[in-house]
């Protein structure tokens, strides 16, 4: 295939889950990408699992513009080029009451959730000016409804889609476009996390649960989730922009 084939895609939160399902999808189908993530070991496995070739690795906080900004000039330098963003970086925060929630953890989610993205978004879109391209935001399901004790996760997801919805406009003229996916429960270490704040107790009852509001009664794959990135971040999604992309098992259809 050719749809993604010599595209540069600067991916954030790239070292294990979706991220890294992506960041292999889009090499196995002939991409060059940059990988960024705040954890050093789990880059370090990245690499030594995907290789070096067409690939470019990078520690960075997305919290931190300049570090950001510092990845994109070596991501130019390298290639020559950034033809799309995958803003993956993200965090679930911790289980609390509204009423209850810490105003630092609650600050700390909304910073990595949603300033992260800005950051990035805003550090590439000189590049993506020049061309054209692709901007492609993970948000969940949970910024399409309410999440109990998960507030401060589920306004950050809620917030990005306005990001998204405000930069889709203002950026359409230059031929760059963005949208937001929003994952249901996905096999990976954060819906571990989901699990045990639905049933402290009994995990695999928290499991149960999620199941049991999925029509399709099951968790998603990372890989199928990489396969929805992909194909926004081609060009076989010229003409979407300014959209929303739910990937749920149609736990949001009912």
């Amino acid at each position: 295939m050719d749809r993604i084939k010599n595209k540069t895609i600067l991916i954030t939160g790239a070292a294990r889950g979706i991220g890294l399902a992506t960041a292999e999808l889009l090499l196995a189908e002939g991409a060059q990408v940059a990988f960024t993530d705040i954890n050093a070991d789990n880059l370090r496995d990245a690499m030594h699992r995907l290789g070096t070739d067409n690939a470019l690795y990078a520690k960075a906080d997305v919290t931190q513009k300049g570090e950001i900004q510092a990845i994109a000039d070596e991501v130019l330098e390298t290639f020559g080029k950034i033809d799309g963003v995958f803003c993956n970086a993200g965090i679930g925060g911790h289980s609390y009451n509204f009423w209850e929630y810490p105003a630092q953890d609650f600050a700390s989610v909304i910073d990595i959730n949603l300033m992260g993205v800005l950051y990035t978004m805003q550090v590439a879109m000189p590049a993506l000016m020049k061309q054209g391209g692709s901007i492609v935001i993970t948000s969940s399901v949970a910024g399409l409804a309410g999440m109990p004790k998960g507030a401060a996760y589920s306004a950050s997801k809620h917030a990005v889609i306005g990001l998204a919805k405000s930069a889709a406009i203002e950026a359409a003229r230059y031929g760059v476009r963005v949208n937001t996916i929003h994952p249901g429960p996905i096999e990976t270490d954060m819906v571990r996390m989901l699990e045990q704040a639905l049933s402290p107790k009994d995990a695999a009852r928290g499991r149960e649960r999620l199941e049991h509001a999925i029509p399709m009664r099951r968790y998603g794959t990372a890989e199928e989730v990489a396969r929805l990135a992909m194909f926004l971040l081609s060009d076989d999604s010229r003409y979407i922009t300014g959209t929303e992309h739910r990937i749920d098992g149609g736990m949001r259809a009912v």
